[in-house]
């Protein structure tokens, strides 16, 4: 760029060297110095870093290095929600962590490429109120996965009266917001399935189909397969569009109050002997509070569940029955426990609520008279 008379000017504002402080040479173009601060205060304010939201984000559900949460991380937010049944809270733990590692790395893996991961479910046994629902709830809030419920004693075998095995996957899919892919990942937790069991030990000869007609349904969705699903719930019909939804990465957690279970166990436990102390017995009360935990899979046989099912629930803990001490913790002591429930309740309107400790042990009392847990 030629300048008139050899004057020397700042290409973009035009003022003289004598005008300003300094000036850059470039191939044919000038910049003084006053340019150069009001451009880097321009280019300053377009690139400054968006002003973060006041509003907190989610906890993440992996730690902060990066990884995915850890067995002993899990149960440590399990801890925070339900109070002992520990036995249960580890093997839930275990068995969640290895799914989800299962899904995030794939089949493929250096030496045991060709081996097949299966798929973890799980299966829950404890009397009534002992937190079977509330580990399930929870343990799908500390993995931020999608989580619905579904009553297995709704369902029906496929052309019969009722609810069929896919609108347990519809729940899931309402749950996941009709995210298909968050609904692949979620966790679906089949309560009361111990009222599916067989009414006899030997195969029905006439349709059980609110029984063992349920259980064969069950077989495909908890073993891995696409399902397609009425997108409103309900059963399918011929003109209707369907969504697929693949089970293979879904975790199935089901649950039972079992009754009659623990007569089948202690009768067991009662009469056998190995090793050294063939030939001795070892009495077994059936009220005992651990009774669940002595469960082997020929027990659930002789309750009624068939071998294909059972094979399919890879994972079975047993959680105890409530003692007066875990009951009065669990009304004290975790995040949502219910007289914290009501203390925050009242501060709403100005009133410290405060509980005595005799008014306390009524309330356990009670609670053990009526034999509903927690």
């Amino acid at each position: 760029m030629s300048q008139k008379e050899d004057v020397i000017r700042c290409s973009f504002c035009g003022r003289t060297a004598h005008e300003v402080s300094s000036m850059v040479a470039g191939p044919e173009v000038y910049i003084c110095d006053r340019c150069i601060t009001d451009a880097a205060g321009i280019v300053g304010h377009e690139t400054k870093p968006r002003k973060q939201s006041s509003t907190p984000r989610p906890p993440t559900r992996r730690s902060e290095a990066g990884h995915r949460l850890s067995p002993t991380e899990i149960k440590s937010s399990l801890d925070e929600y339900v109070i002992g049944q520990n036995q249960a809270k580890k093997a839930l733990s275990v068995a969640v962590y290895n799914h989800y590692k299962r899904i995030d790395s794939g089949q493929h893996y250096g030496d045991y490429a060709d081996v097949e991961l299966e798929k973890s479910n799980i299966m829950l046994i404890g009397p009534t109120g002992t937190g079977k629902t509330l580990l399930a709830r929870t343990l799908a809030r500390v993995l931020d996965v999608p989580f619905s419920i579904s009553d297995a004693t709704a369902l029906t075998e496929a052309g019969y009266v009722g609810e069929d095995v896919e609108s347990i996957l519809a729940n899931l899919l309402h749950a996941a917001d009709f995210n298909v892919e968050r609904a692949e990942r979620g966790i679906i937790y089949i309560d009361e399935v111990d009222k599916v069991a067989r009414k006899a030990d030997n195969a029905s000869i006439t349709r059980d189909v609110s029984g063992e007609g349920v259980q064969q349904a069950l077989l495909k969705i908890l073993e891995g397969t696409v399902a397609g699903v009425p997108p409103k719930g309900g059963r399918k019909h011929p003109e209707q569009s369907l969504i697929n939804i693949n089970t293979s990465n879904i975790l199935f957690i089901v649950g039972g109050a079992f009754d009659g279970l623990a007569d089948i166990i202690a009768q067991r436990v009662s009469t056998s002997s190995i090793g050294f102390t063939a030939g001795q017995t070892k009495r077994m009360d059936k009220f005992d509070p651990t009774i669940f935990s002595y469960v082997e899979p020929d027990d659930l046989l002789r309750f009624g569940l068939i071998p294909e099912l059972v094979g399919r629930l890879p994972v079975i803990s047993a959680l105890n029955a409530l003692t007066p001490d875990a009951m009065k913790s669990i009304l004290l002591e975790p995040r949502n426990a219910l007289l914290k429930q009501y203390q925050k309740l009242f501060s709403m309107d100005g009133v410290d609520l405060v509980f005595e400790e005799s008014a306390i042990e009524a309330v356990v009392e009670k609670a053990q008279k009526l034999g509903t847990g927690a």
